[in-house]
């Protein structure tokens, strides 16, 4: 845990961030979606599971997230 946090540290200190998409709208422009979990709870194409994290410098992706995404919840338009 040590060494992955001053990683992290390291690599944070030259603008790159490690993507955290859990609970937001899956976007093929930073997440592959890797499967899909039957989930009634929460809006459809909602990221529910990272399997790999990904990272980005600025607005550049470096490496997109494997995610599991939500399939069977409510469309997006009538969860707001």
């Amino acid at each position: 845990e040590m060494t992955e946090r001053a990683m992290l540290s390291a690599l944070e200190r030259h603008c790159v961030r490690k993507l955290e998409p859990v609970g937001q709208k899956f976007d093929p422009n930073f997440h592959q979606a890797m499967f899909e979990v039957p989930n009634p709870d929460v809006p459809n194409n909602t990221v529910v599971q990272v399997v790999q994290a990904g990272f980005s410098i600025g607005e550049r992706v470096l490496r997109p997230a494997m995610v599991g995404v939500a399939k069977g919840g409510p469309k997006p338009a009538e969860a707001e």
